[in-house]
Protein backbone atom coordinates (compact mmCIF):
# COMPACT_ATOMS: atom_id res chain seq x y z
CA UNK A 1 0.00 0.00 0.00
CA UNK A 2 2.74 2.52 1.03
CA UNK A 3 4.32 1.79 -2.64
CA UNK A 4 0.90 2.51 -4.25
CA UNK A 5 0.32 5.77 -2.97
CA UNK A 6 3.84 6.55 -3.19
CA UNK A 7 3.88 6.04 -7.28
CA UNK A 8 0.18 8.12 -6.91
CA UNK A 9 1.68 11.11 -5.44
CA UNK A 10 3.04 12.89 -8.25
CA UNK A 11 -0.07 12.45 -10.59
CA UNK A 12 -2.42 13.80 -7.58
CA UNK A 13 -0.11 17.16 -7.55
CA UNK A 14 0.00 17.02 -11.45
CA UNK A 15 -4.20 17.00 -11.07
CA UNK A 16 -4.37 19.37 -8.04
CA UNK A 17 -2.54 21.62 -10.32
CA UNK A 18 -4.88 21.22 -13.16
CA UNK A 19 -7.39 21.74 -10.90
CA UNK A 20 -6.15 25.36 -10.99
CA UNK A 21 -8.10 26.42 -14.37
CA UNK A 22 -11.15 26.22 -12.00
CA UNK A 23 -10.41 28.87 -9.95
CA UNK A 24 -8.44 31.13 -11.63
CA UNK A 25 -9.92 33.07 -14.48
CA UNK A 26 -6.98 34.26 -16.00
CA UNK A 27 -4.11 32.88 -17.89
CA UNK A 28 -0.56 32.58 -15.97
CA UNK A 29 1.70 35.86 -16.42
CA UNK A 30 5.12 35.18 -17.19
CA UNK A 31 6.90 35.69 -13.97
CA UNK A 32 4.58 33.91 -12.36
CA UNK A 33 5.21 30.68 -15.15
CA UNK A 34 8.94 31.45 -15.50
CA UNK A 35 9.15 31.22 -11.07
CA UNK A 36 7.28 28.29 -11.52
CA UNK A 37 9.78 26.45 -14.29
CA UNK A 38 12.63 27.38 -12.19
CA UNK A 39 11.10 25.50 -9.01
CA UNK A 40 10.50 22.49 -11.07
CA UNK A 41 14.12 22.83 -12.66
CA UNK A 42 15.66 23.54 -9.14
CA UNK A 43 13.75 20.25 -7.51
CA UNK A 44 14.77 18.22 -10.31
CA UNK A 45 18.38 18.81 -9.95
CA UNK A 46 18.20 18.25 -6.22
CA UNK A 47 16.00 14.87 -7.13
CA UNK A 48 18.97 14.09 -9.43
CA UNK A 49 21.90 14.41 -6.83
CA UNK A 50 20.49 13.26 -3.93
CA UNK A 51 18.08 10.85 -4.34
CA UNK A 52 19.32 9.07 -7.82
CA UNK A 53 23.04 9.67 -8.49
CA UNK A 54 24.27 9.44 -5.12
CA UNK A 55 22.80 6.55 -4.30
CA UNK A 56 23.72 4.64 -7.40
CA UNK A 57 27.32 5.41 -6.61
CA UNK A 58 27.09 3.94 -2.86
CA UNK A 59 25.75 0.88 -4.40
CA UNK A 60 29.53 0.81 -6.47
CA UNK A 61 31.46 1.87 -3.60
CA UNK A 62 33.00 -2.13 -4.44
CA UNK A 63 35.09 -0.96 -7.81
CA UNK A 64 36.85 1.56 -5.89
CA UNK A 65 38.02 3.96 -7.86
CA UNK A 66 35.61 3.15 -10.79
CA UNK A 67 32.84 3.63 -7.91
CA UNK A 68 31.49 6.31 -10.53
CA UNK A 69 31.35 4.15 -13.87
CA UNK A 70 27.80 3.10 -13.56
CA UNK A 71 26.50 6.26 -12.39
CA UNK A 72 28.30 7.60 -15.94
CA UNK A 73 26.90 4.82 -18.04
CA UNK A 74 23.08 5.20 -16.84
CA UNK A 75 23.63 8.82 -16.73
CA UNK A 76 24.50 8.86 -20.78
CA UNK A 77 21.60 6.03 -21.05
CA UNK A 78 18.96 8.32 -19.73
CA UNK A 79 20.07 11.10 -21.58
CA UNK A 80 20.45 9.56 -25.19
CA UNK A 81 17.01 7.77 -24.07
CA UNK A 82 15.05 11.33 -23.44
CA UNK A 83 16.85 12.81 -26.78
CA UNK A 84 15.50 9.78 -28.59
CA UNK A 85 11.96 10.44 -27.44
CA UNK A 86 12.39 14.35 -28.27
CA UNK A 87 13.09 13.53 -32.04
CA UNK A 88 10.50 11.05 -32.61
CA UNK A 89 7.41 12.47 -30.34
CA UNK A 90 5.86 15.53 -31.94
CA UNK A 91 5.64 18.25 -29.44
CA UNK A 92 5.53 21.99 -28.40
CA UNK A 93 6.66 23.66 -25.73
CA UNK A 94 5.28 26.32 -23.90
CA UNK A 95 5.42 30.03 -25.29
CA UNK A 96 6.39 28.80 -28.70
CA UNK A 97 5.12 28.30 -32.12
CA UNK A 98 7.81 25.75 -33.24
CA UNK A 99 7.58 22.15 -32.89
CA UNK A 100 10.08 19.40 -32.34
CA UNK A 101 9.91 16.23 -33.50
CA UNK A 102 8.60 14.72 -36.73
CA UNK A 103 6.36 16.55 -38.61
CA UNK A 104 2.89 16.63 -37.71
CA UNK A 105 -1.17 17.44 -38.41
CA UNK A 106 -1.69 17.03 -34.70
CA UNK A 107 -3.44 20.24 -33.11
CA UNK A 108 -1.31 22.97 -31.22
CA UNK A 109 -3.06 21.88 -27.90
CA UNK A 110 -1.88 17.90 -28.25
CA UNK A 111 1.41 18.71 -28.66
CA UNK A 112 1.61 21.00 -25.73
CA UNK A 113 0.06 18.35 -23.90
CA UNK A 114 2.46 15.60 -25.38
CA UNK A 115 5.67 18.50 -24.59
CA UNK A 116 4.65 18.06 -20.57
CA UNK A 117 3.96 13.89 -21.03
CA UNK A 118 7.48 13.68 -22.56
CA UNK A 119 9.12 14.88 -19.33
CA UNK A 120 7.07 13.10 -16.88
CA UNK A 121 8.34 10.04 -18.18
CA UNK A 122 11.83 10.42 -16.64
CA UNK A 123 9.83 11.70 -13.37
CA UNK A 124 7.76 8.42 -13.31
CA UNK A 125 10.72 6.32 -13.64
CA UNK A 126 12.32 8.00 -10.85
CA UNK A 127 9.98 7.30 -8.25
CA UNK A 128 9.82 3.26 -9.66
CA UNK A 129 13.14 2.76 -9.07
CA UNK A 130 13.34 4.40 -5.79
CA UNK A 131 10.42 2.39 -4.66
CA UNK A 132 12.10 -0.54 -6.64
CA UNK A 133 15.11 -0.39 -4.52
CA UNK A 134 13.24 -0.14 -1.14
CA UNK A 135 11.16 -2.97 -2.25
CA UNK A 136 14.57 -5.03 -2.99
CA UNK A 137 15.76 -4.09 0.86
CA UNK A 138 18.79 -2.38 -0.49
CA UNK A 139 20.66 -0.58 2.02
CA UNK A 140 20.76 2.71 0.50
CA UNK A 141 17.15 2.92 -0.50
CA UNK A 142 14.42 3.91 2.30
CA UNK A 143 10.80 3.97 2.30
CA UNK A 144 11.30 7.52 3.81
CA UNK A 145 13.61 8.54 0.72
CA UNK A 146 10.99 6.70 -1.01
CA UNK A 147 8.45 9.59 -0.35
CA UNK A 148 10.66 12.43 -0.23
CA UNK A 149 11.23 11.87 -4.07
CA UNK A 150 7.91 11.19 -4.63
CA UNK A 151 6.41 14.24 -2.51
CA UNK A 152 9.13 16.71 -4.17
CA UNK A 153 8.30 15.78 -7.40
CA UNK A 154 5.01 16.14 -6.65
CA UNK A 155 5.22 19.90 -5.09
CA UNK A 156 7.11 20.64 -8.67
CA UNK A 157 4.23 18.98 -10.49
CA UNK A 158 1.64 20.95 -9.27
CA UNK A 159 2.87 24.31 -10.77
CA UNK A 160 3.45 21.91 -14.39
CA UNK A 161 -0.24 20.86 -14.03
CA UNK A 162 -1.52 24.94 -14.03
CA UNK A 163 0.94 25.21 -16.53
CA UNK A 164 -0.63 23.39 -18.84
CA UNK A 165 -4.18 23.49 -17.85
CA UNK A 166 -4.90 27.22 -17.80
CA UNK A 167 -3.13 28.33 -21.44
CA UNK A 168 -5.17 25.52 -22.73
CA UNK A 169 -8.47 27.50 -21.43
CA UNK A 170 -7.13 30.32 -22.41
CA UNK A 171 -6.66 28.96 -26.18
CA UNK A 172 -10.36 28.63 -25.76
CA UNK A 173 -10.81 24.90 -24.54
CA UNK A 174 -13.44 24.00 -21.89
CA UNK A 175 -11.81 24.11 -18.15
CA UNK A 176 -13.20 20.49 -18.00
CA UNK A 177 -11.09 19.50 -20.92
CA UNK A 178 -8.62 21.93 -19.65
CA UNK A 179 -8.27 19.74 -16.48
CA UNK A 180 -8.36 16.55 -18.05
CA UNK A 181 -5.58 16.86 -20.51
CA UNK A 182 -3.26 18.74 -17.87
CA UNK A 183 -4.29 15.81 -15.08
CA UNK A 184 -3.78 13.27 -17.72
CA UNK A 185 -0.30 14.77 -19.01
CA UNK A 186 0.59 12.98 -15.20
CA UNK A 187 -0.96 9.57 -15.89
CA UNK A 188 2.20 8.12 -17.44
CA UNK A 189 4.50 8.60 -13.76
CA UNK A 190 2.67 6.34 -12.23
CA UNK A 191 2.44 4.05 -14.92
CA UNK A 192 6.25 4.42 -15.69
CA UNK A 193 6.85 3.84 -11.92
CA UNK A 194 4.81 -0.05 -11.91
CA UNK A 195 6.99 -1.11 -15.46
CA UNK A 196 10.27 0.36 -13.87
CA UNK A 197 9.65 -1.33 -10.53
CA UNK A 198 8.57 -4.73 -12.81
CA UNK A 199 11.79 -3.88 -14.37
CA UNK A 200 13.83 -3.12 -11.85
CA UNK A 201 12.86 -6.07 -9.61
CA UNK A 202 14.13 -8.74 -12.64
CA UNK A 203 17.74 -6.25 -12.47
CA UNK A 204 18.37 -5.72 -8.95
CA UNK A 205 22.37 -6.06 -9.85
CA UNK A 206 21.62 -3.23 -12.29
CA UNK A 207 19.76 -1.09 -10.21
CA UNK A 208 22.91 1.90 -9.87
CA UNK A 209 22.15 2.22 -13.86
CA UNK A 210 18.47 2.67 -13.40
CA UNK A 211 18.89 5.22 -11.09
CA UNK A 212 21.37 6.92 -12.68
CA UNK A 213 19.17 6.49 -16.25
CA UNK A 214 16.41 8.27 -14.42
CA UNK A 215 19.07 11.19 -13.24
CA UNK A 216 20.35 11.32 -16.86
CA UNK A 217 16.82 11.88 -18.33
CA UNK A 218 15.45 14.20 -15.30
CA UNK A 219 18.68 16.14 -16.20
CA UNK A 220 17.77 16.06 -19.87
CA UNK A 221 14.33 17.87 -19.51
CA UNK A 222 16.02 20.52 -16.64
CA UNK A 223 18.36 21.52 -19.30
CA UNK A 224 16.78 20.64 -22.88
CA UNK A 225 13.33 22.68 -21.83
CA UNK A 226 12.82 23.81 -18.28
CA UNK A 227 15.91 26.18 -17.79
CA UNK A 228 15.34 27.65 -21.36
CA UNK A 229 12.10 28.65 -20.47
CA UNK A 230 12.44 30.22 -16.85
CA UNK A 231 15.30 32.31 -18.98
CA UNK A 232 12.97 33.45 -22.35
CA UNK A 233 12.10 36.90 -23.07
CA UNK A 234 12.91 40.05 -20.77
CA UNK A 235 15.95 39.45 -18.34
CA UNK A 236 14.66 38.76 -15.48
CA UNK A 237 16.43 36.70 -11.69
CA UNK A 238 12.62 35.61 -10.93
CA UNK A 239 13.72 31.87 -12.58
CA UNK A 240 17.25 31.37 -10.48
CA UNK A 241 15.27 32.39 -7.48
CA UNK A 242 12.52 30.00 -8.42
CA UNK A 243 15.01 27.58 -9.03
CA UNK A 244 17.13 27.79 -5.80
CA UNK A 245 14.15 27.76 -3.55
CA UNK A 246 13.17 24.36 -5.34
CA UNK A 247 16.92 22.73 -5.14
CA UNK A 248 16.77 23.83 -1.38
CA UNK A 249 13.42 22.14 -0.55
CA UNK A 250 14.23 18.67 -2.34
CA UNK A 251 17.38 18.69 -0.58
CA UNK A 252 15.64 19.14 2.56
CA UNK A 253 13.00 16.62 2.22
CA UNK A 254 15.37 14.18 1.04
CA UNK A 255 18.04 14.36 4.31
CA UNK A 256 15.24 14.79 6.51
CA UNK A 257 13.45 12.10 5.39
CA UNK A 258 16.00 9.77 4.20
Amino acid sequence: MDVFIGLMIPFLGTALGAGCVFFMKKELSMPVQRALTGFAAGVMVAASIWSLLIPAMDQSEDKGKFAFLPAAIGFWAGILFLLLLDHIIPHLHMNTDKSEGPKSKLAKTTMMVLAVTLHNIPEGMAVGVVYAGFLAKNNTMTLGGALALSLGIAIQNFPEGAIISMPLHAQGKSKKWAFGAGALSGIVEPVGGVLTILAAGLLVPAMPYLLSFAAGAMLYVVVEELIPEMSSGEHSNIGVIAFSFGFTLMMALDVALG
